[in-house]
């Protein structure tokens, strides 16, 4: 979701100077569109590689709530004109259970190093 909320919707479809716009258009900074797109990108990847996944999902919390609160106004459903706050919710509550599950058996570079910390329950 990140990568194709980054490098696909924010960099072709949006452009990054047009999503900078929509930025100060609800009173943001034009400078953290670029900042967004560039941790979500990183985010996106190390998601997806499985690096750090517990602290890469804990640290998108707040960019998630943050875009929960950008559509806020447009109603409940994703599916409105200029997309509801119901999406990005459940894509927030998504990231917080990822940070709490942790990195998954095939991670390639576990939060937590062999033998350093383990979680309850786990196994080595």
């Amino acid at each position: 979701m990140f990568l194709a909320h980054s490098l696909f919707l924010k960099l072709f479809i949006f452009t990054l100077p047009g999503t900078a716009q929509f930025f100060v258009s609800i009173g943001l900074p034009g400078w953290f569109a670029y900042m967004i797109f560039a941790v979500e990108a990183i985010a996106g990847a190390l998601l997806v590689l499985g690096v750090q996944a517990r602290w890469v999902a804990s640290a998108t919390v707040p960019i998630l709530a943050g875009a929960t609160w950008a559509h806020s106004g447009n109603g409940w459903m994703f599916g409105y004109e200029n997309g509801g706050w119901e999406y990005p919710a459940y894509l927030t509550l998504l990231a917080v259970v990822q940070g709490l599950l942790g990195d998954g058996r095939f991670a390639l570079s576990p939060s937590f190093a062999p033998g350093n910390v383990q979680m309850e329950g786990e196994t080595t």
